[in-house]
């Protein structure tokens, strides 16, 4: 079997295609939002090193692999044609995130303050995976001013955010208290 070769050099003008072939310069607005949501993957690969949660840790994958399906989706031409079967994000997607910060919150003290980042490593990393998930869903809606995109997608991303947030105060408060806000001089 012959190895694929990983430069085409069809991009080397600014161009690049999307599924099905249409080339857009590669500052159309479809490549910010699904680079934005390449780059919360990696974070994710990147925050699931530190996770010794199996549960967690599979939740993340399977966050993973959904954050690729939106990429996928985000890269077909939706005004001209219907995403597979395999770029599309559910309700059903978006139920096992709800259950899931349900899940986490559950397990929480009550929140009456504005958390700061931090805490530890793992809960660190989740709040930069967090920020990134709100960059995407922002990117996500200036496609979806001038192009379709499913309401799925929009509430996929917003709610991810949600659970990072809640999995970053979960983590946090694992092994230290949260950092909160203090108004005025500290």
């Amino acid at each position: 079997m012959k190895k694929s070769i990983v430069y085409t050099k069809t991009g080397d003008k600014g161009m690049t295609s999307l599924v099905r072939g249409m080339r857009v310069s590669k500052t159309h607005v479809r490549l910010d939002a699904y680079g934005t949501v390449d780059e919360l993957n990696s974070y994710i690969g990147w925050l699931i090193c530190e996770v010794d949660d199996t549960i967690h840790r599979d939740f993340l994958r399977y966050i993973q692999h959904k954050l690729f399906t939106v990429g996928s989706y985000l890269a077909t031409e939706t005004e001209n044609k219907d995403p597979k079967a395999a770029s599309i994000i559910s309700e059903k997607d978006i139920s096992r995130i709800e259950e899931q910060i349900d899940i986490i919150d559950g397990r929480l003290p009550r929140l009456n303050r504005f958390v700061l980042p931090g805490g530890n490593e793992p809960a660190s990393r989740a709040h930069i995976c967090r920020t990134v998930a709100r960059r995407a869903e922002r990117n996500v809606y200036r496609v979806a001013e001038k192009f379709p995109v499913a309401e799925e997608v929009l509430i996929f991303l917003n709610r991810l955010s949600d659970y990072l947030f809640v999995f970053a105060r979960y983590e946090s408060n694992k092994t230290s208290e949260e950092i909160f806000w203090e108004q005025g001089d500290i």
